[in-house]
């Protein structure tokens, strides 16, 4: 009698950790989102039809305030500083006042700073669908619809099959959106000067960082196939030169399209020291030190880096008044644009445009000082332009802010400066900001210039 008490307990043990496995085998193939292929022919084929070439609707909507797609902006005879919509006067301004009568159409963080500063407004100017691509980067999305996939570990980790445009521009779940996001189309490669600077909580404005960058993105070189960009969407060199203290700092990044399999890589070169080292991953929740650790490496460019440490929901699409056309903030002084609590709204200019919402909580398993994040991405460029972000208690946390800029002469529209609020401690970031001509597309660099070596001869310049 014993011995078969014993063989029952040992066999209630035994079914216990099987469904413990199955279980986990459901949470790890529901992270999956069990996408293993692009969607149908037929579905891609509305690509050319009520979809526009990257997977926006076609329509304006049924109140006529947003227009129909009719192939964006890309008259570069006007340049990107001769802004084309400059001469145009806002519909209407939303205030505290008002601020409730448009609460479907606002982020989180948008109603939270009109509930605290009485000064705090959005001014609303017609809207213009003027996102355009290269017919190239259109030819790539089409074929991307039907081949691109999840890497070996699933969407939450990577993307397979796909390159040079956008990756689902037909998607089905939450990851499909976020990676849209990550490999929206900047361009082939870009040099530019960044600077970030942070507004303190009692109001005081000081310069974080400024520095001379080079970045590829071997996702979109020309020639770029599924396999020849070898792992790494994105490629960074930043040289700091300002402050003083910080002049000379270095660090390459690589980004990756698949964390599982390739990791991300980084090296950084301090003053004084003529040998590069392995640095800590870029990325996730780590302080982002060009913003004097206000605000998390995963935050720029609204949001970046790996998304395997949240479950991304799809929430669906809404209409949202965001930054768009924002070419005159770029031309504008930082003491212009910059007030002790907030940005200089007659420096914005928002337009009513349709969203993705995705919104982010915590994977199992995973830990992150953001646990639980909402994230709106524009549907004719696939750029995060607004982020809510909550604290462990459930709180809003954070507010983080795109500004979107009109480059005719490529065409394209990129994502610009943004501001990140943190509406617990107070003051903001002022980051990613370049001035007219401060940012140039350019023919992919070789190789070399994202080596742990050409890192190293900076040193000796």
């Amino acid at each position: 009698m014993r011995r078969l008490q014993l063989t029952t307990s040992a066999l209630r043990v035994r079914a216990k950790a099987a469904t413990r496995l199955i279980l986990l085998a459901i949470v790890l193939g529901s992270r999956a989102n069990f996408a293993l292929a692009g969607v149908s022919a037929q579905e891609a084929a509305k690509l050319k039809t009520t979809l526009t070439p990257t997977g926006a609707e076609r329509d304006g909507n049924k109140a006529g305030t947003i227009p129909a797609w009719t192939g964006g902006f890309t008259d570069s005879a006007h340049g990107n500083a001769s802004f084309p919509y400059g001469q145009e006067k806002p519909l209407f301004t939303i205030t505290a006042a008002n601020a409730a009568h448009y609460a479907n159409n606002l982020p989180e963080g948008a109603k939270e700073l009109f509930r605290r500063f009485p000064d705090y407004r959005m001014n609303i100017y017609p809207t213009h669908r003027s996102a355009a691509l290269p017919a190239s980067i259109y030819d790539s999305t089409f074929q991307n619809a039907t081949r691109a996939h999840a890497a070996p570990a699933g969407l939450p980790y990577g993307v397979e099959g796909a390159a040079g445009g956008i990756p689902f521009p037909i998607p089905k779940t939450g990851f499909e959106v976020v990676w849209n996001h990550l490999l929206a189309y900047w361009g082939a490669a870009r040099e530019a000067r960044i600077s970030t600077y942070v507004a303190s909580p009692r109001g005081t404005i000081e310069l974080a960082s400024t520095y001379d960058e080079v970045a590829d993105f071997p996702y979109y070189y020309p020639d770029a196939t599924p396999t020849s960009f070898n792992g790494y969407y994105f490629k960074t060199r930043h040289v700091e030169t300002a402050p003083p203290a910080r002049a000379g700092e270095s660090y390459l990044a690589w980004q990756p399209s698949d964390t599982a399999t390739y990791k991300f890589a980084a090296w950084r070169l301090l003053p004084g020291q003529h040998r590069v080292r392995r640095a800590p991953s870029l990325s996730y929740d780590i302080p982002d030190s060009d913003a004097s650790g206000f605000e998390n490496l995963d935050e720029y460019y609204i949001y970046f880096g790996g998304p395997d440490r949240y479950d991304f929901k799809l929430l669906g699409k809404a209409e949202m008044y965001i930054p768009y056309n924002n070419n005159k903030l770029y031309s504008q002084p930082v003491s212009e644009v910059m007030g002790p609590t907030h940005a200089n709204p007659d420096d914005l200019r928002y337009e009513l445009h349709r969203v993705w919402v995705v919104e982010g909580t915590l994977a199992p398993g995973k830990h992150h000082v953001v646990p639980k994040r909402r994230l709106y991405i524009d549907e004719d460029t696939w750029l995060a332009v607004y982020s809510d972000s909550w604290n462990e208690d459930g709180k809003l946390w954070k507010f983080g802010q795109a500004t979107m800029y009109l480059m005719p002469d490529v065409p394209a529209v990129i994502l610009g400066s943004q501001f990140v609020y943190d509406l617990d401690l107070g003051g903001y970031v002022y980051g990613f900001v370049f001035k007219d001509g401060g940012y140039r597309i350019t023919a992919p660099h070789p190789a070399t210039t994202f080596s742990p070596d050409a890192l190293a001869a900076l040193s000796t310049r």
